[in-house]
């Protein structure tokens, strides 16, 4: 599942009504999380994977995992890239699945556009790659 929350803040209620559809990924962007709220904690059964945004208000992305999956988060150095990348481990001589969700806010400049581009070639190596995100580009499907 995906959803864009636009701040989780008054959400986490209805997140959990919805995961109860045994979704075994939730990747949400605009968070809006930081380190001063303890609602943003994961949910029964999942594993939360969180990458806040610093240094001003907004954007922000999540991933809540079901626990019985074997993953991996892949740390990335491009700061401004709002981006979290997790590998899923493929079980019985399935390949894994590379997993990305990233929010791409309007008017981003081009310097971290070309950064996110270099960030999604250095993660994606991965024959099964999975990206959602909101990109708030008008000129891509």
């Amino acid at each position: 599942m995906y959803a864009n929350a636009r701040s989780m803040g008054n959400k986490q209620e209805e997140l959990e009504a919805m995961v109860q559809q045994s979704y075994d990924v939730v990747a949400i962007t605009e968070t809006w999380w930081d380190d001063s709220h303890g609602w943003s904690t994961a949910l029964n059964g999942y594993k939360l994977l969180r990458r806040d945004r610093q240094g001003r208000r907004g954007g922000g992305v999540a991933l809540h995992i079901k626990q019985t999956f074997d993953t991996v988060g892949i740390e990335t150095k491009e700061d401004g890239v709002e981006c979290l990348w997790v590998r899923i481990k493929g079980k019985a001589n399935k390949a894994d699945i590379l997993l990305g969700v990233c929010y791409h806010p309007p008017n981003q400049e081009e310097d971290v556009d070309n950064l996110f581009y270099k960030q999604l070639g250095n993660v994606s190596r991965s024959s099964a790659l999975v990206l959602v995100g909101d990109f708030n580009r008008a000129d891509i499907c």
